[in-house]
């Protein structure tokens, strides 16, 4: 067994307990962003809620006694990746959500394993198997099933927005991969939070001005700390340690369960009716992704 994984029946009942956590953590962030959305611009929504997700994993973190130095040669490796992983696709998905449904946004977003396999064949050099050209084709229908009933209007912008994210967030994670980051993972993901915090402060202050994030309604302002404390810094501090305590696949699982804890809850908390090319659309995506991130890793090329 390699070392960081659980050792004990035990141990792996509780990693796979957090495994759910996680997921509703994630899942719910798109609920509580719809509420706050009407009531804060995108901008600054994200730029509070990273800034509060930064130190909320800073101070566990440091809590739980991790070592969060970051090599010198590597900090800029970091930014990169803070700059697309996080900044650039918490804005995207937020103007993808004020221009689309929540649902749909969801499940054109979770397409993000297969953007990432592709990028690894042009980056890594990796072998595309046949599994995988299965999954792509899975992936783009169940783009076209999900889009084309909309396009009697042109392409929707909230597709456009939640395919950029989509992409962004898989370049980031190539990315890494790419220039052989070995920053411990969690002192990665608290590094980027802060770093996209500071990306982000920089857009709200220039697209939008001073952050007013007063008078608040109170569903608003709970969204707002959940998406901050649970959704951003608790979140990476659960993923981080279950990648610790679990197999790369069976933490994959709680990637697979957040766009379906977040379709679910869209439809019960904020009345979305999918319609059957939602449906259709969704579960196509959901195979593919599926089949990405549970099928045995491939090899980079010689």
């Amino acid at each position: 067994m390699s070392r960081g994984q659980a050792s004990g029946p035990n141990a792996i009942g509780t990693a796979q307990l957090l495994v759910v956590l996680l997921a509703f953590c994630w899942g719910m962030v798109w609920i509580a962003t719809a509420f706050a959305l009407p009531e804060i611009k995108p901008w600054t929504l994200r730029t509070v809620c990273i800034g509060i997700g930064a130190a909320t994993l800073f101070v566990v973190a440091r809590l739980a006694g991790f070592d969060l130095n970051v090599p010198r040669r590597e900090r800029i490796h970091v930014m990169v990746g803070g700059f697309f992983n996080l900044a650039a696709f918490h804005v995207l998905t937020a103007f993808a959500q004020l221009n689309g449904a929540t649902s749909r946004t969801i499940v054109i977003t979770y397409s993000m394993p297969i953007w990432a396999t592709l990028l690894s064949v042009v980056m890594l050099h990796e072998r595309l198997g046949r599994a995988r050209i299965v999954a792509f084709s899975l992936c783009v229908a169940g783009l076209g099933v999900l889009i084309w009933p909309l396009l009697a209007n042109g392409v929707p912008v909230f597709a456009l927005y939640s395919l950029t994210a989509a992409v962004s967030w898989a370049f980031a994670i190539v990315y890494m991969k790419w220039m052989r980051v070995t920053v411990p993972p969690l002192a990665n993901a608290a590094w980027q939070l802060l770093f996209a915090f500071v990306v982000l402060s920089v857009g709200t202050l220039t697209f939008e001005g001073v952050p007013r994030l007063w008078p608040l309604s109170t569903p608003a302002l709970v969204a707002v700390l959940y998406i901050g404390v649970l959704g951003v810094g608790l979140a990476h501090f659960l993923f981080w340690s279950i990648v610790g305590r679990l197999s790369t696949v069976a933490a994959a699982l709680g990637m697979l369960l957040v766009p379906v804890v977040g379709i679910i809850s869209s439809t019960l908390l904020l009345g979305e009716r999918p319609t059957v090319p939602d449906i259709v659309g969704f579960a196509l995506i959901f195979m593919a992704a599926a089949s990405v991130l549970l099928w045995p890793a491939v090899t980079p090329t010689k």
